[in-house]
């Protein structure tokens, strides 16, 4: 397995001093996010250390893109994009199909053959009325990824957190329920997982048995911890917004059994992209925080992969 990050947490970092850092500090692999320009609605997201367009547009920069990659000896394990596509704002979710195709065909142009992103969710409607929506709009996608050799990982994180997101979410292909429906609806090849078990661990769901019934499908993998305060849950039980009784955190601080993940992984034969996500608070108050974050998870996390 090959570890890496995810370039989202490095907001104020060029593509350059991006890859200069992970080179120097022994990351092998980057998950770089693309996001177009413009006001982000979320944290970590509206980050973007490639420029999408203009690899469509300029083939110098696409080959700067790979050359730079090859020189520092660190990998582009996908390009990221994590938007809503199914959202109930027609042009919001237009907007971001758009981007999503220049993601793909980015991917496709650099030799990196992957997109890690969201299936998407209408918050406002049900499971059942959202899975007809996936049916209309991802085939499309898929096919036009399929064509042009770049494989599609879907993260399994709910997006549901606060009032924002409530009361459905904004990703619905969240739990092994839901993955078994859209793979039926969506029978392509290319489609596939992009894994993280902090998010099983705050809906109670076993985060590794899926590892086994889900092993063709896993094309990249997360790791970021979860704290679930058993206390807080108990207060406000699990209808209430997730934030309100647990807590993203760096692998090794939070619930999560590594190592038991990890053997998890090589018992499939996982061999692939497996990326560090910070999005713990408590390392997000300076630059020297930030840069820590992926030390301190990138020294932990050498206990079990090589």
């Amino acid at each position: 397995m090959k570890l890496g990050f995810i370039t989202a947490i490095l907001e104020n970092y060029t593509y350059e001093q991006m890859m200069e850092f992970a080179s120097v500090e022994g990351f092998e692999c980057v998950e770089v996010a693309c996001w177009p320009a413009g006001d982000a609605e979320r944290r970590y997201a509206g980050v973007s250390h490639i420029d999408i367009g203009k690899v469509l547009e300029d083939n110098t920069y696409a080959e700067y893109i790979g050359n730079l990659s090859r020189a520092k000896g660190v990998e582009i394990s996908s390009l990221a994009y994590y938007p809503n596509i199914l959202d109930a704002d027609q042009a919001k979710a237009l907007a971001c199909r758009e981007h999503l195709r220049k993601v793909i065909m980015a991917s496709a142009k650099l030799g990196v053959g992957m997109v890690t992103t969201f299936i998407g969710r209408d918050q406002t409607k049900t499971v059942e009325e959202n899975l007809k929506i996936v049916r209309m709009v991802w085939p499309e996608l898929l096919e036009l990824a399929g064509a042009n050799g770049v494989k599609i990982a879907i993260e399994n994180c709910p997006m549901l957190f606060g009032a924002d997101q409530w009361p459905g979410g904004q990703n619905l292909m969240t739990t092994p329920s839901n993955w078994r429906k859209i793979f039926e609806i969506l029978p392509y090849d290319n489609l596939g997982i992009n894994y993280d078990p902090s998010h099983f661990v705050w809906q109670m769901i076993d985060y590794i048995k899926p590892l086994y019934e889900f092993k063709d499908k896993i094309f990249h993998v997360h790791y970021k911890d979860i704290k679930v305060y058993r206390d807080k849950l108990e207060d406000c039980g699990t209808m209430a917004y997730p934030l309100q009784y647990m807590q993203p955190k760096l692998p090794g601080l939070g619930d999560i059994d590594w190592g038991k993940y990890v053997s998890a992984l090589t018992d499939i034969g996982y061999d692939g992209y497996t990326c560090i996500e910070v999005e713990d608070k408590a390392f997000e108050n300076n630059e020297k925080k930030v840069l820590d974050s992926l030390r301190l998870s990138k020294h932990y996390l050498k206990q079990f992969v090589i």
